[in-house]
C-alpha cells in the first residue's frame, strides 16, 4: 500500500513536489527495487478522488499533486538506485538530475536561439564537450533526441540522405516513390530500434541483410566484403554494433568501416550504450576505430547517467543530416552565429533536454567519467562470477564490459531461471530480467548505475543464492 502523506498541509504544488522526489530518491537504498503493489493498488486513490471520470470542477493544485504522487508511490520502480540490473538502465547524476528538474522549471523551447538564446549556447556547449568526451571528430554534428530510437532515426535520416543524393535522387523533395532501393548491410545482432527507424524512415526492414561471421555478436570481414560485392551499385548503409545488448561485443570497426567507406557505403554504429566505452582509457580498444564511421546514436540515460529524454545522434557529416533536418518559416528568426537546434533535430518544439548531459559531463569531468564505466563494468563481472559460482548455475557470458548472462537449473536439470529472476525481484533486493539465449530462457545482467557500489554486488548475489537454494 500506499504511504501516508508525510508533506505539511500548507506547502505549494512545486514544494511538494519536491518534497515526494526526494523523498524517493533517499529511499533508494532501503525501498524494494521491484514495484510493491498492482494496477489496483495505483488505481485505488485515482477512483476514490474522481470515481473514473473527469470531474467538473477543477481540484486545489496542491491536492492533485498530492494524489499522483499518492497512486504513483506502489508502482515505482527502484531504478535510481545502485541494485537495478534489469535492463540498460542508469541512474541520474545529482547535478544532471537537479538540472533536469531546472530545464522542466525554465520551461524553454529549446527549438531556435531566437526562442531561448541560453538554451541553444548551452546546448552548442553540451555538444562539443560530448565530442570531447566521446573522441569523436570535434567537427561532428549533433543532435539531442528523446533516447535511441530517435538518435536511429535521425542519424539514418543523414544517411538515406547522403546515399541516395550520390545516386542522383532528392528524396527530402521527391520522397521515396521511385527511388533507387537502399541496402542496408546490418549485424545480426542488432537492436530491434534500428529495425522501427528503418520502418520510420520508409526504407523498410525488407531492405537488411544480417550479416555475422566474425565471432558471437560480430559481423566477419569476409562476410561484409562479399555483401558489399553483392550490394555493388546500391545505394548502402552498413549498421555495426557498439556492445551487443546481450553479450557485449563490439564489431571491428578498424577492419570493417574502411571496407565500407572504400565501397561507397555510409557505416552507422548503434552506442546506445557501447559508444561510451570510447571514454574508458582501459576499454577503449574495444571500438577501436569506431571515430572512422559515418554516425554514431547512443543514450545519455544509460551510461551517461542522465534522466530520461536524452538521447544522441551524431554525424560527420553535417551537411547531410541539416538537409534532412532543416525547415524554414517567414515567421521564425534564425540564430545568426549561434546554432539552432531544430536545423538538426526531427521536432519543432522540445524541452530543454542537453541540459543534463551538459550538467552531467561537468560533475564527472574526463576521469569521472571512465572511472564510472569501468566501476560498472567490474561490477557486472563480479555479479556475473558470483552467481555463476552458484550450485546450480552456469555462465553463459562472462562480461567483457557491463553486460552479463547466467542461467540457473534445478537438481532434474531442468531449466528455472525465470523463477529464480522472479524470486531475486520479489526479494525486493535486486530486480533483474531474462531473455531467450540459443533457445534457452537465461539471466541478464547489465549494470549501469553510477551508484552500484560492492555492497549492492554482495546483496545482489547473496539474493541470487536465496532464491537459487529455494527452488532447488
Amino acid at each position: 500500500m500506499s504511504p501516508p502523506d508525510l508533506t505539511p498541509p500548507d506547502l505549494t504544488p512545486l514544494d511538494i513536489a519536491i518534497a515526494e522526489g526526494r523523498r524517493f530518491i533517499d529511499s533508494q537504498s532501503t525501498r524494494s527495487v521491484a514495484p510493491t503493489g498492482s494496477r489496483a493498488d495505483i488505481l485505488a486513490p485515482m477512483n476514490a478522488a474522481i470515481s473514473g471520470a473527469l470531474p467538473a470542477t477543477g481540484m486545489d493544485a496542491a491536492e492533485v499533486v498530492r494524489l499522483i504522487a499518492r497512486a504513483a508511490e506502489p508502482g515505482l520502480m527502484g531504478n535510481l538506485g545502485g541494485r537495478f540490473f534489469a535492463w540498460v538502465k542508469g541512474g541520474a547524476l545529482p547535478a544532471a538530475h537537479a538540472t533536469d528538474v531546472l530545464a522542466t522549471l525554465w520551461d524553454q523551447n529549446a527549438v531556435l536561439a531566437a526562442t531561448s538564446p541560453a538554451m541553444a549556447v548551452l546546448e552548442e556547449v553540451a555538444g562539443r564537450l560530448l565530442l570531447d568526451a566521446l573522441h569523436l571528430p570535434a567537427d561532428c554534428a549533433y543532435s539531442f533526441t528523446t533516447g535511441c530510437q530517435m538518435s536511429h532515426a535521425t542519424a539514418l535520416a543523414a544517411a538515406r540522405h547522403h546515399v541516395l543524393e550520390r545516386a542522383g535522387w532528392d528524396v527530402e523533395v521527391d520522397g521515396l516513390f521511385g527511388a533507387p532501393p537502399i541496402c542496408v548491410l546490418a549485424n545480426a545482432h542488432r537492436h530491434s530500434s534500428v529495425d522501427r527507424a528503418l520502418r520510420l524512415l520508409g526504407i523498410g526492414t525488407a531492405s537488411i541483410v544480417p550479416l555475422g561471421g566474425g565471432g558471437p555478436g560480430k559481423v566477419g570481414a569476409a562476410e561484409l566484403a562479399a555483401a558489399l560485392l553483392a550490394a555493388e551499385g546500391a545505394p548502402t548503409i552498413v549498421i555495426l554494433n557498439a556492445g551487443d545488448l546481450n553479450l557485449g561485443a563490439s564489431d571491428d570497426f578498424a577492419t570493417l568501416v574502411p571496407m565500407a567507406q572504400a565501397a561507397g557505403a555510409w557505416v552507422h554504429v548503434d552506442g546506445a550504450f557501447g559508444l561510451w566505452l570510447n571514454a574508458s582509457p582501459r576499454l577503449r580498444a574495444q571500438v577501436a576505430g569506431i571515430e572512422l564511421c559515418d554516425s554514431w546514436a547512443t543514450d545519455g540515460h544509460k551510461w551517461l547517467n542522465t534522466p530520461y529524454d536524452a538521447g544522441m545522434a551524431i554525424t560527420r557529416h553535417g551537411d547531410a543530416l541539416k538537409a534532412a533536418m532543416r525547415m524554414t518559416a517567414s515567421y521564425l528568426t534564425e540564430g545568426g552565429e549561434t546554432r539552432d537546434p531544430m536545423d538538426y533535430t526531427p521536432e519543432w518544439s522540445r524541452r530543454a533536454r542537453a541540459l543534463p548531459t551538459l550538467a552531467a559531463l561537468l560533475e564527472l569531468g574526463r576521469d569521472g567519467l571512465a572511472a564510472m564505466i569501468e566501476r560498472c563494468c567490474d561490477h557486472a563481472l563480479a555479479i556475473h562470477d558470483g552467481t555463476a559460482a552458484l550450485d546450480g548455475a552456469i555462465s553463459i557470458a562472462r562480461p567483457v564490459m557491463n553486460q552479463g548472462m547466467v542461467r540457473f537449473h534445478d537438481r532434474t536439470g531442468a531449466n528455472i531461471t525465470d523463477a529464480v529472476i522472479a524470486a531475486i525481484n520479489a526479494s525486493g533486493e535486486a530486480y533483474l530480467s531474462g531473455v531467450l539465449w540459443q533457445g534457452e530462457r537465461t539471466m541478464r545482467i547489465s549494470v549501469c548505475n553510477w551508484q552500484t557500489n560492492a555492497d549492492d554486488v554482495r546483496r545482489t548475489v547473496a539474493a541470487a543464492a536465496q532464491a537459487l537454494a529455494s527452488l532447488r
